[in-house]
C-alpha cells in the first residue's frame, strides 16, 4: 500500500515527518532520505499496533497483505 506523508525542515535540525493517514505515526530523520526510512519503519509499527488492537488473536483469523 502506498502512504502519503508530509515531511517539514526542523527548526533546530534535520526533517520531521508524518502520515496523515495514520493518527499519531511521525517519525524524523537528519536528511530527507533519512527521514523517509524512518517513516516506513514508524507506519509499519503503527499498522501492527493497529491491527493487535483491532483484531485480537482469537485463533480464527489470519492476517494477508495484498496491493490495491
Amino acid at each position: 500500500m502506498i502512504y502519503r506523508v508530509v515531511i517539514e525542515k526542523g527548526e533546530d535540525f534535520g526533517y520531521g515527518v508524518y502520515c496523515p493517514a495514520i493518527p499519531g505515526c511521525h517519525s524524523q530523520g537528519e536528511t530527507i532520505e533519512e527521514a523517509l526510512e524512518n517513516i516506513k519503519d514508524a507506519i509499519r509499527g503503527c499498522l501492527e499496533a493497529l491491527d493487535k488492537d483491532l483484531f485480537p488473536p482469537t485463533g480464527e483469523l489470519a492476517f494477508f497483505e495484498v496491493a490495491v
